[in-house]
């Protein structure tokens, strides 16, 4: 019996190395196909703009390409849940926003993925500086005169953004928190919906990531008020930051990561944090993202897992302290 045993964990031992050295193996030679890339918000958002400046960069350094796939949808749950659900080879991954990846654990009853469960965080790679920004069709003209017009007028002015939850939704309700106005919700399902209505004066205002609203500002249709972070944008280089504009206790950003379903080998992991982690420190990458307003970021993946976590708790304190119902 002994002997029996001493042959049945050898086996054993060598069943496990050999799966080991295969996985190894097969993270060598990773990718030798094309990777699909899931991004759960609707094309030419700020988290579509920015994951292909850097997928550009990284299918030219893995020497295949990163195809993305937008689905949007649910605030970002839709395409999320997808991707939750896919092999874990790494030939399915997941740009994760702040939304669907940690502040719709708290507003939502039930989500048909756990965020830290379902996935291997790789890195998160941008963040994106909120932008107070107004139709043209509001009379204000700086973000002391936005404050002044809404309490003049509680609860009349509307705040577009691409769904319940979102960063952009969160940036408006600590807005309201810290200024003591009144102002009103309009849940998009995606950002082109939004911005004709910005434009239009039927929804005025925006917290939003620069790139989701550039097209109007360029267009004339809309005017940035301020910025909500410690320095000014390169691409908006005229516009103060909330410091400067007289709320300084006002900073707030949003930002988006990329993500494996579950089980997807380490060492692939591993070598997608270093390829993120290369491409971001490409000196075109990083202007480019700023062009969009946007700062590059990168983490190991050790303290990408923290971060993912430490970031549901925050949410989870901001949600409820705003009172915001749960989604069912």
């Amino acid at each position: 019996m002994r002997i029996f045993g001493r042959q049945f964990l050898l086996r054993v031992g060598f069943a496990l190395a050999a799966i080991v050295a295969g996985a190894s193996a097969h993270a060598q030679n990773y990718p030798t196909r094309s990777i699909m890339a899931i991004i759960p918000f609707a094309g030419g958002s700020a988290s579509d703009v920015v994951s292909r400046i850097m997928f550009e960069k990284m299918s030219k350094s893995m020497g295949q390409p990163i195809i993305v796939e937008n689905r949007p949808g649910a605030g970002g749950n839709s395409g999320s849940a997808d991707a939750a659900k896919a092999a874990p080879d790494g030939y399915t991954l997941l740009g994760g926003g702040s939304g669907p990846i940690t502040a719709n654990v708290t507003l939502y009853k039930h989500l048909d993925y756990d965020p830290e469960k379902d996935f291997e965080t790789i890195s998160p790679f941008a963040a994106f500086t909120i932008v107070v920004v107004a139709s043209n069709k509001l009379p204000v003209n700086s973000l002391q005169d936005l404050i002044v017009y809404a309490k003049a007028h509680p609860g009349e002015l509307n705040y577009g953004s691409v769904g319940i939850g979102s960063s952009q939704h969160l940036a408006g309700e600590y807005f309201s928190q810290i200024t003591g106005v009144k102002i009103t919700h309009v849940p998009y399902r995606n950002i082109g919906q939004y911005v004709p209505d910005l434009m239009s004066g039927q929804v005025p205002l925006g917290f939003q990531w620069f790139p989701n609203v550039s097209a109007a500002i360029q267009a004339k249709g809309a005017k940035a008020l301020a910025v909500a972070g410690a320095n000014r944008l390169d691409a908006l280089p005229d516009t103060p930051t909330t410091k400067e504009a007289g709320l300084p206790d006002y900073v707030v950003s949003g930002w988006f990561a990329l993500l494996a379903p579950k089980g997807t080998p380490q060492p692939i992991v591993a070598k997608l944090n270093s390829e993120v982690k290369a491409a971001l420190a490409d000196p075109d990458v990083r202007a480019r993202f700023q062009q969009q307003g946007a700062e590059p970021m990168y983490l190991t993946a050790d303290a990408s897992r923290k971060f993912i976590s430490d970031e549901i708790k925050k949410y989870r304190d901001i949600i409820t302290k705003a009172g915001i119902p749960q989604i069912e």
